[in-house]
């Protein structure tokens, strides 16, 4: 058995060696989680920190905001439409402890979660909202994550639906349906306006009926109206009135 004798010298050599092995640099950023003996000790950085080799060991964690994108999943809405909606969520580490102790990965557990939570929410409204209220679904699926990832250290900061995607078929229909909606607008305005039209001709058929002087101003507008279009042919309203007197004359010349 050989036995090697360092000295002085040697001991000196040996406590350098295991001082820089021991020093860890850590970034603003960057925070590390410390384990004495397996056995968490305390959160430490950034800076300069010493992490005894064999006894301590450290995981780096992240503090910076993540951008994680949502893989495409295949949503059937409420009323029975196949989507396919893909999201990005926006998270980062706010406890490094309950990231590193209470979750083995907690990228993979927040990617997995994020999945589920879209299909899950998006699947209990229909297709109108999913395109119209996406403000309103993305509030929803980011304070769904946010509680569940609290126990892991997470905080999901904001949750944005990118695509939707519908198949061509359902695109069509949709055409249609919008096609249909603005012809029962059209339809419904034209209604409208002939019931105003209606109203008021009947208010002022009213007016004209009180002054007979009115109905003889309003004959000659109008054949002013038709003489300035430069027609050659001139149509000139009959009073009613007139045509039953001439009737009555008619009738009894006949009969004398």
């Amino acid at each position: 058995m050989i036995i090697w004798d360092f000295g002085w010298a040697g001991a000196v050599v040996l406590l350098i060696a295991l001082a820089a092995a021991s020093v860890r640099i850590l970034r603003e950023y960057e925070r590390g989680v410390v384990f004495l003996l397996g056995r968490f000790w305390k959160v430490k950085g950034p800076g300069i920190i010493l992490v005894v080799p064999g006894i301590q060991q450290m995981v780096r964690v992240d503090l910076r905001l993540v951008v994680m994108d949502v893989p495409s999943q295949d949503v059937i809405s409420r009323d029975n439409v196949s989507v396919q909606v893909n999201a990005v969520v926006y998270f980062r580490v706010v406890d490094p402890q309950k990231a590193i102790i209470h979750v083995a990965n907690f990228f993979e557990a927040t990617s997995q979660l994020a999945q589920t939570t879209l299909r899950s929410v998006l699947g209990k409204h229909e297709l109108d909202d999913m395109l119209a209220e996406r403000e309103r679904l993305n509030a929803d699926i980011q304070q769904i994550l946010d509680t569940q990832t609290d126990s892991w250290g997470i905080k999901v900061a904001n949750v944005e639906i990118k695509h939707v995607d519908i198949n061509e078929s359902m695109v069509r229909a949709i055409a249609r349906q919008a096609e249909a909606e603005r012809e029962r607008r059209a339809k419904v305005i034209h209604a409208e306006g002939e019931l105003q039209a209606s109203e008021k001709l009947l208010e002022a058929a009213r007016v004209l009926a009180q002054s007979p002087q009115a109905m003889q101003l309003r004959y000659l507008q109008t054949l002013t109206n038709i003489a300035g279009d430069k027609s050659s042919t001139i149509v000139f309203p009959m009073p009613v009135d007139l045509m039953e007197a001439l009737s009555k004359l008619a009738a009894a010349r006949s009969g004398g």
